[in-house]
C-alpha cells in the first residue's frame, strides 16, 4: 500500500468521525477532495475487509463495529497506557477535570490519551492531537526536561505562534516561565492557546522515557484550585515513577 493510499484511508476514518452519518460515495469523494473513481476503489476494499457496509441502496456507507473492535484490542495492549491508565482515572475522579497524557513527538506534543471531565462545560481535546510546545502545559513540562541547548534548538525549528496576548513567543520568556514553574511545582497554560481554558502539568519518567500529565478545564474552575490540583498531580506522577 502506498503512503498516499494509507493517508487516504486515515482521512476516510477521520471524515466519518467528524460527520457521524452514512455518506454516499459522491459526497465522501467531495469531502475527501478526490475523484469518485479513486474513492470507489478504497470503499470497495474497506467493504470487502469488513470495515464499511452499505446502509441501504443509494443511502451511503458507514463503518462497522470491526474498526472499534480493532481499536479497542490495540488500546488494551498498549504497554505504556496500560500502566498509567488507573492513575489517570484516579486523577480525573479526584479533580473532576479533563486529564491528558502526552509525549514529545516531532517537535510537538502528541496527546496519547484523554480522560474527559464529567462536567458539561469542559476542556475536550482528542487523543492523537498535536499541540505546539510553547503554548501548552504539557509542552512546557516536557521542555523543562531538556537541557537549555536542546530546548532552544527545538524551539528554533519554527516561529513560536502568537495565539493571543498571553502567548509566550520568545525563548527568553519561555525560559523564565519554566524556571518559575519549577519553583512553584507546576507548569501552566493560562489561556495562552485557547481563551478561557487553563491547564496545569507535570512531567513523569517511565522506563527512561519522558511523558507528562495535565489537568485542564475552564479558567474559572482550574485557577482557584491550581495548588491543590498540582499537589495531587505531582503525587500521581511520583507514584507512577516509583512503581517503575
Amino acid at each position: 500500500m502506498s503512503v498516499k493510499t494509507a493517508l487516504r484511508v486515515i482521512e476516510i476514518i477521520e471524515t466519518y468521525a467528524r460527520e457521524r452519518r452514512a455518506l454516499p460515495l459522491s459526497e465522501l469523494a467531495r469531502l475527501l477532495g478526490v475523484p469518485v473513481s479513486s474513492c470507489l476503489a478504497l470503499i470497495r476494499t474497506l467493504v470487502d475487509l469488513g470495515y464499511l457496509y452499505e446502509t441501504g441502496r443509494r443511502q451511503g456507507y458507514y463503518p462497522t463495529g470491526r474498526l472499534l473492535a480493532m481499536a479497542q484490542r490495540i488500546a488494551r495492549a498498549d504497554p505504556v497506557l496500560d500502566r498509567v491508565y488507573p492513575s489517570l482515572v484516579e486523577l480525573r475522579d479526584a479533580t473532576q477535570e479533563t486529564v491528558v497524557f502526552g509525549k514529545l513527538s516531532e517537535g510537538r506534543v502528541v496527546y496519547l490519551d484523554v480522560l474527559d471531565s464529567p462536567h458539561t462545560i469542559r476542556y475536550a481535546p482528542v487523543a492523537g492531537e498535536f499541540r505546539e510546545l510553547h503554548a501548552n502545559s504539557l509542552g512546557k513540562a516536557l521542555l523543562s526536561m531538556l537541557d537549555p541547548d536542546a530546548r532552544h534548538a527545538l524551539l528554533g525549528r519554527r516561529p513560536l505562534t502568537r495565539h493571543n496576548e498571553r502567548t509566550l513567543t520568545t525563548p527568553a520568556a519561555l525560559d523564565a516561565d519554566l524556571e518559575l514553574s519549577r519553583q512553584r511545582g507546576w507548569f501552566m497554560n493560562l489561556g495562552e492557546s485557547i481563551p478561557d481554558i487553563c491547564a496545569i502539568a507535570w512531567p513523569v519518567t517511565l522506563s527512561g522515557e519522558v511523558y507528562a500529565i495535565s489537568v485542564g478545564g475552564p479558567v474559572y474552575r482550574i485557577e482557584p484550585q491550581q495548588q491543590e490540583y498540582a499537589r495531587i498531580l505531582r503525587a500521581a506522577c511520583t507514584a507512577l515513577e516509583q512503581r517503575g
